[in-house]
């Protein structure tokens, strides 16, 4: 048994459209969400940048500490080691 009407629609091009809008009903007014942040102060960036700049001057004296251990260990050793 054929069904001329399900195969006109399914081999329609607009097909899927029309079904869409068959059973959703035409579209309405569209529904526009305004998603905003809440404004940053001027203390809560400055004490950022001022973290920031903490860590990374903190990161700096840690290498230089450090580098100034390993180098004076290879020295002692250097030195301990030709005598």
């Amino acid at each position: 048994m054929e069904f001329p009407g399900v195969v006109f629609l399914v081999a329609h091009p607009l097909a899927f459209h029309r079904l869409f809008f068959f059973f959703a009903g035409q579209p309405g007014r569209p529904i526009i969400v305004d998603i905003t942040e809440p404004p940053k102060s001027e203390l809560s960036t400055l004490s950022q940048v001022l973290l920031g700049s903490l860590g990374l001057s903190g990161f700096l004296a840690l290498m230089a500490i450090t580098l100034g251990i390993a180098l004076g260990g290879l020295m002692f050793w250097l030195r301990k080691r030709s005598a």
